[in-house]
């Protein structure tokens, strides 16, 4: 034996793969004794040890505006009194979409992080819309109806 051996090389002397059964784990009585190469642990699944099945693969957007379709656009111009719509204006819509989208929600994001929150409020929406002279009428809690209304 080395004169600087480590503990573990004393409990393993033959090496984690003397035997054909252990998979490249050293093994003591026939039990799996787990090394610093193998950590404990449940991996990227969360289902439990020896759970087998896929693992979960999330879809990675490239241009979320494009989730925004071509019927949903002329739905909205129908909606405007618009009859016939060239093939250009779609993505026009979209860019315009996504600059307004973007103006607003720099705001809502600075007053949720003014009024030290992380969670973005209807009100908070509604006071980054009147703050753009885009005020927008019915959610208003002072009197009135309680229902929300886009009127």
């Amino acid at each position: 034996m080395a004169p600087f051996s480590s503990p573990a090389s004393r409990a393993f002397p033959f090496g984690p793969r003397s035997d054909p059964r252990s998979n490249g784990r050293p093994t003591l009585a026939g039990k799996t004794v787990l090394s610093s190469q193998h950590e404990a642990g449940r991996g990227k699944s969360s289902r439990g040890i020896g759970m087998r099945g896929a693992k979960r693969m999330r879809k990675i957007p490239r241009d979320c505006i494009q989730g925004i379709t071509k019927s949903d656009i002329r739905r909205l111009a129908r909606r405007g009194g618009v009859k016939r719509i060239s093939a250009t204006i779609y993505e026009e819509t979209r860019y315009a979409l996504k600059q307004y989208l973007e103006r607003i929600l720099k705001d809502v994001v600075a007053i949720t992080e003014h009024s030290k929150r992380k969670t973005i409020t209807v009100t908070d929406v509604i006071f980054a819309l009147r703050r753009q002279g885009r005020p927008i009428y019915g959610f208003d809690h002072k009197g009135g109806s309680s229902k929300t209304t886009l009127y």
